[in-house]
């Protein structure tokens, strides 16, 4: 089986890596009968299996979509994702294009009564109203659960959960009974594999087929104090220019924006490149969700503050920059140009790989990552500015016909900008 992403050994780090900056998922293949990938089963490797609560489901799902890169995650394929009975009704699944995800939902607990399994049908139901397809296991084939049955959309079998001669009956148990895909599951041998198969099952997940692999993503999170302004701003409606304002003067925050809203599981079919658009595509609610559910994965550590406030510098400083020469529309982008060229150093990895995790313009691709283009004089004047040196100052002024004044006078309105920001954990 080809699979796009590489399998990483847990002990492996990235260069500059920390357990506080690396998200680990595991993922499954499901496969079809021709063998090619329809899905991926996602596990967090982070919690233990029987620890699953509603909160470590929606920082599954969200970190899924936010840190692993998810077109290297899943690409365009099926998500299954494991959900306890209380995530079901979590705000997260807003934030999620449900055409992108099969939520496995499991059974009640042995000792439910058949009132209890039926008062939780209406949940299922709305979850199905939303557009989110469920799984079940062969649980779900008893008596009791005959009102859960219509709802699946996949059953899966879990071969080594019940003898091989009742493998025959269950299959055309659940062909009569309900509209489900069958999932031939933990599939570990040959035989089993083609006793499914005869059986006119056409989905397999198994070690037979592959093991689960880690994909492993480096983070960047913002500030606490920065998300809980985002999220007092929100809750206070304020425009999307003052929003626009605020992830400007954080790189972290707009950055982990612009991953998210074009992450496969958002599902949209354009790029997003920028900040205002992100926000208007997003809207207040959608946009307050994701900002909580930052707040509950982020943590006070990361790239020393001083990366940050450079980057804020480098951004401001080339927007002021363009705003001289350059159409206001470019501004923005000259702003990102500034911010998302320190990137290496706040992920700790290099530049094209970092790059690669959210979606920019090619102008500021070409910039950042090739020095070419519009921006890049800007950039190169910008740099340096930082360096102190005076011939490179010199060379990089005259080229984009700005003057010493000019440009001292932009750079030290971009750092009295940035000394009014937070940069504190």
């Amino acid at each position: 089986m080809t699979d796009n992403a590489t399998p990483l050994d847990p002990s492996q780090t990235e260069p500059g890596a920390t357990s506080e900056n690396q998200v680990v998922i595991a993922r499954q293949a499901i496969l079809d009968e021709q063998r090619a990938v329809f899905g991926y089963e996602l596990f967090d490797r982070s919690t233990a299996a029987d620890s699953h609560t509603a909160a470590s489901d929606a920082a599954l799902l969200f970190n899924a979509l936010s840190y692993a890169g998810s077109e290297a995650l899943v690409g365009r394929k099926t998500v299954f994702i494991n959900c306890t009975h209380a995530s079901l009704t979590g705000p997260h699944l807003e934030l999620i294009h449900p055409e992108k995800v099969v939520l496995e939902v499991p059974i009640l607990a042995a000792d439910a009564t058949a009132e209890q399994i039926a008062e939780y049908i209406p949940v299922l139901q709305g979850v199905r109203a939303h557009g989110f397809r469920l799984a079940f296991n062969q649980e779900v084939l008893r008596r009791a659960y005959a009102g859960w049955l219509p709802l699946a959309a996949f059953i899966k079998l879990d071969l080594q959960a019940f003898r091989p001669e009742l493998t025959e009956p269950l299959v055309k148990f659940a062909r009569a009974n309900s509209q489900a895909q069958l999932v031939a599951e933990k599939v570990e041998t040959a035989q089993q594999h083609e006793r499914m198969q005869a059986l006119g099952v056409k989905l397999f997940q198994g070690y037979w087929f592959a093991h689960p692999t880690l994909v492993k993503a480096q983070t960047i999170r913002p500030s606490q104090a920065t998300i809980l302004q985002l999220i007092d701003m929100v809750r206070k409606q304020a425009s999307v220019a003052e929003i626009e304002e605020l992830l400007k003067k954080d790189p972290t925050l707009s950055f982990n924006l612009l991953r998210f809203i074009n992450s496969s599981g958002f599902g949209l079919s354009v790029e997003i490149t920028s900040f205002r658009h992100a926000v208007m595509i997003l809207g207040l609610k959608k946009l307050f969700r994701w900002a909580a559910l930052l707040l509950t994965t982020s943590r006070n550590s990361g790239s020393p503050p001083a990366v940050g406030q450079t980057a804020v510098v480098r951004g401001r400083l080339m927007e002021l920059l363009a705003a001289e020469l350059l159409p206001p529309e470019d501004c923005d982008n000259a702003f990102v140009v500034g911010v998302f060229s320190l990137l290496d150093v706040m992920l700790g990895v290099p530049l094209d790989r970092a790059l690669e995790t959210v979606s920019l313009p090619q102008s500021v691709v070409d910039a950042v990552l090739h020095g070419k283009g519009v921006f890049a004089p800007f950039l190169k004047l910008t740099q340096a500015c930082e360096s102190g040196d005076d011939a490179a100052f010199a060379e990089a002024a005259q080229e984009l016909h700005l003057s010493n004044r000019q440009v001292n006078w932009a750079h030290l309105q971009a750092l009295t900008w940035a000394e009014n920001l937070d940069f504190g954990g």
